[in-house]
Formats: structure tokens, sequence, C-alpha cells
């Protein structure tokens, strides 16, 4: 009778309900809900066995289509120059001028010029495209512009996209480069997989790999405790304490799922052709690139600035309309010029010869061009000051900082064993004096890093970056340290990205800013210095002067 009365007032447990999906019965690259296995998006296959991507290398596509970006798509968009054709042949993109032109298939194809009087073995070149043509002993010697490889008429590029590269090399500028160097943060670890660069931290590390990586502090155990500290959320996202359970999103301006947030683009092979990674962004890197009056195209993600019909140049600084050339009795090689903008024609033993100007590079027959334009034009590692790529780190950083350049802006720190802003100055740590431990504080000392300010909320450090520095802690920074940082429209004044017109240019001038810097002019039907003043053109009209 007692042990009755025991079970009467101890009921026996509900049962539990099973779950179907645990153990998971789907596959790899496959998700579990109700029991019913599907693909992750963008995967396709039996979710049962295994997904996996629309293609992985060039083999998986039909010969037509390229593998980019794990989709068998077509190559051929944005590759080939003005009026040239693109013919896909065995997975690589090949770029051909039509009948009757001729030209960079990679740049424009121009009508092929009616034959001067005299007869040049050269024009039009027998050479083929990306080639050039010189007469020797009457016959044409033909062989590829510098920088592309083959033989005439064959010659192309080293690589049009990244799939003509090994898997751990990328497309950059036509050329397979290794895309980690200047990519990865502080202290983090680049992996290449299949051409992308893939930024980590080492383990018992945290942090951002795009900004700093940093040790990995011991859990302290806390009452209550917060399920967002440490985050189980990793890179580029944010924590949410949602009802004691941690709910994560990526961060704004990133995409992907947690724990898989990642930028829109950390190299140009990430972007389409059209497009140029900037500050992260697949961006159009036209505006502000050109000269006046110049025309500007993408290719292979860098911009090309050419002068319209009809004017002539500096496509990179100013067009002027072209001047009605002044007869000549006598033809010479270099009369009228076969060279392209910025090159210039020499001529010896009766032959023509084209060069680039000085710190000018590309092919001088269609046209030569600035080291760089933009920064990615240049290795991550380097920046594009002045039209060259150089190291941005000389002059940036305050005493006792280290500096680092990180996709192409440069990254200061200060020493270990030294504290302050690494871009003005870093002091020594003063030695701490021993005393009795005191309550834990959690802003002491700050875990927020350089740049930044910590508050205490609730038992925990808060971080945010110091007004006018822009970023997330530990990576705060100044807006730039280097014009290049800015908007082509824009230049680094006092770390800010400002107009550098205002005040620059004289009474009535006007000024542009390209590249940065601010160019000033006269309007049309005005002279004088644009530095100081224009005036309007004075025309003889009756004996006297008119001004209009």
């Amino acid at each position: 009778m007692l042990s009755t009365k025991l079970f009467d007032f101890f009921p026996a447990p509900p049962p539990v309900a099973s779950d179907p999906c645990n153990p998971s019965p789907c596959g790899p690259n496959a998700q579990c809900r109700d029991g019913i296995c599907t693909c992750l998006p963008e995967y396709q296959g039996d979710p049962y066995s295994g997904c996996r991507p629309e293609c992985v290398q060039n083999n998986d596509c039909s010969r037509d289509r390229a593998c980019i970006r794990n989709k068998c798509k077509d190559p051929c968009p944005g590759t080939c120059g003005q009026n040239a054709i693109c013919e896909v042949i065995n997975h690589i993109p090949i770029c051909s001028c039509p009948e009757r032109t001729t030209g960079n298939a990679f740049a424009i194809c121009t009508p092929v010029q009616e034959a001067p009087v005299y007869k040049d073995v050269c024009q039009p070149s027998p050479c083929g495209p990306n080639s050039q043509c010189r007469e020797i002993n009457g016959q044409a010697v033909c062989s590829c512009v510098p920088g592309f490889i083959g033989a005439p008429p064959s010659c192309r590029p080293e690589c049009v996209t990244s799939a003509e590269c090994p898997q751990n090399q990328a497309c950059t500028n036509q050329k397979c480069r290794d895309p980690c160097p200047g990519t990865c943060g502080i202290g983090a670890k680049c992996q290449v997989v299949n051409h992308n660069p893939i930024c980590s931290c080492p383990p018992s590390y945290t942090g951002d790999p795009f900004v700093r990586c940093r040790p990995m502090e011991l859990p302290v155990e806390q009452a209550p405790q917060d399920p967002c500290n440490p985050s189980p959320c990793g890179p580029f996202s944010q924590c949410r304490d949602i009802n004691g359970s941690p709910s994560c999103s990526c961060l704004p301006t990133y995409i992907g799922t947690p724990p898989q947030c990642r930028p829109e683009c950390v190299s140009n092979s990430e972007c389409a052709n059209h497009l140029a990674c900037i500050n992260q962004k697949c961006r159009d890197p036209c505006p502000g690139s050109c000269g006046t009056s110049a025309e500007c195209r993408v290719i292979s993600h860098a911009p090309n600035c050419q002068c319209p019909h009809g004017y002539t140049g500096d496509p990179f600084t100013q067009c002027y309309i072209q001047q009605d050339p002044i007869p000549i009795e006598v033809s010479t090689p270099c009369q009228p010029s076969p060279c392209g903008a910025n090159a210039v024609c020499r001529e010896q033993n009766g032959a023509g010869s084209c060069s680039c100007i000085d710190e000018y590079q590309g092919n001088p027959y269609e046209g030569c061009r600035p080291e760089c334009v933009v920064n990615t034009d240049c290795p991550s590692n380097k920046a594009c000051l002045r039209n060259k790529c150089q190291d941005p780190c000389p002059g940036t950083c305050g005493p006792n900082a280290d500096c680092q350049v990180v996709s192409h802006l440069p990254s200061c720190t200060c020493y270990p064993g030294y504290t302050g802003d690494p871009f003005r100055y870093c002091n020594v740590i003063p030695p701490q004096p021993i005393e009795a431990a005191p309550p834990q504080i959690p802003c002491q000392p700050s875990p927020c890093g350089p740049n930044s300010q910590c508050r205490e909320v609730n038992g925990q450090a808060v971080c945010s970056c110091l007004p006018t520095y822009v970023g997330q802690p530990p990576g705060c920074r100044p807006e730039c340290v280097a014009s290049s940082e800015c908007p082509q429209s824009k230049a680094c004044i006092q770390q800010k990205c400002k107009d550098p017109c205002p005040g620059t240019c004289g009474l009535s001038a006007k000024c542009q800013v390209i590249n940065h810097s601010p160019i000033c002019s006269c309007e049309r039907g005005y002279t004088g210095d644009p530095f100081l003043r224009c005036y309007p053109i004075p025309r003889k009209y009756s004996g006297a002067f008119e001004i209009f």
C-alpha cells in the first residue's frame, strides 16, 4: 500500500520527442529540416550523399564556359576592348580584332587606315594583336609587345581571368600573382583557395582577420553568464542576447551568414571585369581617373583613358582639340607620328621607333599609361601615390610605432610595451605598483585597442571608436592618412577626405579634381595665370580693343 502511494505522488516523466535531424541523415553541404534533406543555396546534387557547387575548375564546365566564382559563366563580358570580337576556346577568352580593323584587342580596335603613298611593310601590321612590327631590310619583323607572351600573331597577356592561373594564384593586372600579400590584417594567416585569399586568425587568437588578430583572453567565470561573451558568431558578425540565447547576424556592409560573414571583395578578381575592388566594395574605378575631355573604359578591372576622336594630348591629364597638321613636303618615318598617346618617335637609319615617355608604360604604338591610377592597379601591399605603386608607410606612423600595409592602407600599431595613438606618438607603459588585488574593472586595462574608448555597461566592457575615427575596435583609424584612400575627387587633408579646390585657384578660374589633385584652368574665352587671375581675351576691333 505504501509503494502505491509513492508512485501516485511522483508521476512518470513525459516521453522525450525524437529529433529526426539528430544525428543528421544529410551529406556534406546539405541541411536537414524536419527529417528532409536539401542542398544549401547555390549547391546541387543528392543531399543525402553530398552536394557540390556547379563547378570547381574549368573542366567542370563546357568548353565555351569558364568556372568563375563556382559558376559556369561566359568569360567574355568586359574582357575585350572596344569593337573587338571575343571567342571562348577551351574555357579561355580569345580577343581579336575583326577584319579591316587593327589594334590591341584588349583595349580598342580601330579601322585600318588607308595605306600612305609610300610603301610601308608594317602598315597595316601583319603581326596580329598585342604585337609590334619593325621594318628591317624591307622585311616586316614581328615581336610581342613587352608584358605579353606567345609569338605573333598569337600574343596575349599571361591571364585575363583568374581561372587561367593556378589555384593558389589570382589574375591581377593581367598577371598571375599571389593575392595574399597585404590582404589580411596584423597577426592573421592567409590561404589561397580557388584563386581567392581566405583570411583567418591562428588558433588561440581572435578578432577581425582583415584588420587584426589578438591573443584570446581566458574566459572569466561570471554570474550570470553572457551567451555573447565570447561571441560564437565568428568574424564580421554581431551577437545579441535574446532570452539567454545568442542571436548572430552579419555586420552592415558584410555579406553571407555567420560564421561565414565576409566583405563584398578583397581583390579585383572577386568583382566583375568592369569593376574594381575599392575599399572592399566592387565599384566603377573610372570616376576621377581620367583627365579633362577624356573617355574612360574599364578593361580587366583597370581604368583605361583615351582621348576621343578629334582630340589629342595626355588622356590622364587633359585632351585638346586636334589642330590641323601643317603640310610638309618630305615624309619621314616620324612625320606623321606612328606612336600612341604619351609616346615619342625617334628616327634612326631611316626607320622610326616608338617608346613611352618617362614614368609611363604600355604599348607605345597604341598608348602609354602611368604605372597606376587607382590603388587596385597595385599589389595589395602598395598604394597608388602620384601614379606610382609605392609603400604608403614612410612618414605615416608616429615614433615607437610599427606600420603594416593591409589592402593598400597603412595600419599603425605601438611596439610591445608601448601605448598611445600610433598615428602620433607611443609612450612606454609605466610599471604598475604591486598592490593588493583590487576589484576587477572591465575597462582597466582597456581591451578596446588604440584610438578607441571603453565604457562599462552591466559589468561588461563596451568598446567604440573615438570621435573622428572610423572602423571598429580594435581597428579604429583616421578616415585617411594618404589621398589614395579617398575618392578620386577628394584629397586627404588633416586625416579627412576633403575637396582640395577651395582657395587653390585664382579669380575667374575653374578648378577640377583629377586623381586627388586640384587642376586650375581658365574658362573658354579667358586667359592668364589660373593660379592668380584669368582675364577675358581682348580682340582687336576698329582700331581699338574690344573685350568680349
